[in-house]
C-alpha cells in the first residue's frame, strides 16, 4: 500500500484536518500521481458535511486535480513519469454498458466511481480524493495537461470547465447564437469564457448589478439583473441557449421566458430545494428544459484542448491547504472570484 497524507473530515460537519491513509499498490494499468494542485468545488462542503447522503468518513475531498506521475504500471503507454495530468471527478466507471462504450462514462449504468466519497470497484476501499500529495488512478481515467499552461488556473476545468462545455457541445453553441447565463461563481465565470470563446453573443443573468464589470471582462457583452421585472420583459423570447449555473433555489419560469421558440435552457447547478416550473412556458415556445451531468473522459480532454487553445483558464485564489476551513467559510458567503485553488506542497509543513 502507498502510505499518503492529506486532509479529511472525520465526521460530518467536521472541521477538515490532517489525515494519514493508504492508496493501493500500482496495478497494471494503474498510475501514481503527486498532485501539485487542487481545486475546490462547492460538492466539496456539501459533502464534507453530510448534506448529500450516502457518505464515508473520514473523507479527503477534491476531485479539481493537477499533477506530475510519479510511476506507471507495467501496461501503461500512454504517460510516463513527469507528465502533467489531470484527473477530475471519475476515476473508473464499469468500462462495459452502453454509456462506458460511447465515451459517457459518467452516465455509467453501475455507476462511475467517483474520486472521493466512492468505493474501488475492485478492492472495496474507500477513495480519496485530491486534498492529498498522491493519489492512484487508472490510466483511462487520466487525463493530459499540456506543459506550458498555468497548472493551478487549469484545476478547476476538470469539475467546473467540463461542466459547462458539455452541455455547450451538446447543443451546438457557436457563431450567430445567443446564449445567456445564470449565475457568475465558480462555474457561471467558466461557461461565460466558454460560451465567447464559441463565438456566441452572451449574456450574464445576476441577482447582483456589482457583477456587470466581471461578466464584460469574462466575456459577457451584457447583464441582466434577474431581480429587475422590467429588465426580464425585455429580453424575453431572444435567447437560443440558457446555461443555468446556480444551486440555490430562483425562479425558472422568469428565465424560461426568455427563450425563443425551441431555446433550450440547462440547469447544472441542483438546488437542494424543488423550483416550480410552469408547463406553459415550455409548451407555448416548444421550449426544452433539460439538465447536464460533468462530461465523459474523451470530452473532458477535448475541453482541455480547446482551453489549451485558446487560453482559457479558471479565476482563482491559491490558498494552502492549512487555510481550508477557513475557504469554507468564504465560499458560503460566495466570497471568492471564481475558485480557490489549494497548493498542495504546502502539505509538507504538516506532520500528522
Amino acid at each position: 500500500m502507498i502510505k499518503t497524507t492529506g486532509y479529511a473530515a472525520h465526521h460530518a460537519g467536521a472541521k477538515l484536518a490532517p489525515f494519514e491513509f493508504e492508496h493501493r499498490e500500482l496495478g497494471a494499468h494503474d498510475i501514481l500521481i503527486e498532485i501539485l494542485y487542487c481545486g475546490v468545488c462547492h460538492s466539496d462542503v456539501h459533502q464534507t458535511r453530510g448534506e448529500w447522503g450516502a457518505n464515508i468518513f473520514p473523507m479527503v475531498p477534491g476531485h479539481e486535480i493537477v499533477g506530475s506521475v510519479s510511476r506507471v504500471g507495467a501496461a501503461v503507454t500512454r504517460y510516463k513519469v513527469g507528465d502533467f495530468v489531470g484527473v477530475g471527478c471519475m476515476v473508473d466507471s464499469c468500462r462495459e454498458c452502453v454509456s462506458c462504450h460511447e465515451n459517457l462514462e459518467q452516465f455509467c449504468e453501475e455507476g462511475f466511481t467517483a474520486t472521493y466519497n466512492s468505493l474501488e470497484r475492485e478492492q472495496g476501499i474507500p477513495t480519496r480524493g485530491g486534498y492529498a500529495n498522491y493519489i492512484v488512478v487508472r490510466d483511462e481515467f487520466v487525463l493530459r495537461i499540456a506543459s506550458n499552461v498555468d497548472l493551478a488556473r487549469t484545476a478547476p476545468l476538470l469539475c467546473a470547465g467540463i461542466t459547462t462545455y458539455s452541455p455547450m457541445r451538446q447543443w451546438n453553441v457557436g457563431v450567430g447564437q445567443k446564449v445567456a447565463v445564470i449565475g457568475l461563481g465558480g462555474l457561471g465565470h467558466m461557461a461565460v469564457k466558454l460560451a465567447a470563446a464559441f463565438g456566441a453573443e452572451v449574456t450574464l443573468f445576476t441577482r447582483s448589478s456589482a457583477k456587470q464589470e466581471d461578466a464584460l471582462r469574462l466575456g459577457a457583452s451584457k447583464v441582466v439583473v434577474s431581480t429587475d421585472e422590467a429588465a426580464m420583459a425585455a429580453v424575453q423570447n431572444q435567447f437560443d441557449f440558457i446555461l443555468d449555473t446556480v444551486s440555490a433555489p430562483h425562479d425558472l419560469n422568469a428565465h424560461l421566458r426568455t427563450l425563443k421558440r425551441d431555446g433550450v435552457m440547462v440547469m447544472v447547478g441542483m438546488s437542494p430545494d424543488s423550483m416550480p416550473v410552469s408547463p406553459e412556458n415550455l409548451v407555448m415556445g416548444r421550449r426544452i428544459l433539460a439538465g447536464s451531468l460533468i462530461g465523459g473522459i474523451a470530452e473532458t480532454q477535448e475541453m482541455l484542448d480547446f482551453c489549451g487553445k485558446h487560453k482559457i483558464t479558471s479565476d482563482i485564489e491559491l490558498i494552502n491547504i492549512q487555510d481550508i476551513n477557513h475557504a469554507y467559510e468564504r465560499m458560503d458567503k460566495a466570497d471568492v472570484k471564481y475558485r480557490f485553488v489549494i497548493n498542495m506542497g504546502s502539505l509538507q509543513t504538516d506532520k500528522p
